[in-house]
């Protein structure tokens, strides 16, 4: 954990959550600025700053992929659909530096995303 990171301390209920699914290696949460209808974040536990700090060999994306299914279907978005965005770095607007997926739905989106 990194002592600075507002996703660490969510993930280690420093700050209080409204958690829509945990397990041990990740959190979901909805996000407090939201861009679309269902706006989702969904985090490792681990503190991880970006997509390029993942090893090939990590069971990390699994992980985190692995419970979208399970949450989409769980907000009612797998039948009409959703999207999954992974934002890396500043120029493609990550503002918190610790790896997360945004799952969005409940509209249909447009391309490209901007």
């Amino acid at each position: 954990m990194q002592t600075d990171c507002i996703f660490c301390k969510l993930a280690a209920k420093e700050i209080p959550v409204q958690a829509i699914y945990e397990d041990e290696h990740v959190i979901a949460f909805p996000d407090i600025n939201p861009a679309a209808p269902t706006h989702v974040l969904i985090i490792p536990k681990q503190h991880v700053a970006n997509l390029l700090e993942v090893s090939p060999e990590s069971p990390l994306m699994a992980q985190l992929m692995g419970v979208i299914p399970r949450i989409a279907a769980q907000l009612g978005l797998a039948e009409e659909g959703f999207r999954v965005v992974i934002n890396t770095k500043e120029h493609a607007g990550q503002t918190v530096h610790h790896l997360h997926l945004h799952l969005l739905g409940g509209r249909i989106m447009t391309w490209p995303p901007g």
